[in-house]
């Protein structure tokens, strides 16, 4: 009976150090996740300022970031 208990107690334990682990990465992967959202939400804050005071530079910045070299001045 004693060795059930002990070996039940080692099962709750190892239990709690995965699922500590597990809460851990969950919020390690949202963190980053988060922080991506954020930077993006920053890029386009920024790209509608410069949209903003100059539309041309904003429209050859966008002909770079989708990959439109038609009108480009031939940098490759």
């Amino acid at each position: 009976m004693l060795r059930k208990i002990f070996g039940f107690a080692v099962l709750a334990v190892v239990a709690w150090i995965v699922l500590k682990l597990a809460l851990a990465l969950l919020g390690v992967a949202l963190h980053l996740v988060w922080t991506v959202v954020m930077l993006a939400l920053v890029g386009v804050v920024i790209y509608w300022v410069i949209k903003l005071i100059s539309p041309g530079t904003a429209r050859r910045m966008k002909d770079v970031i989708s990959g439109d070299r038609s009108g480009s001045g031939g940098d490759f």
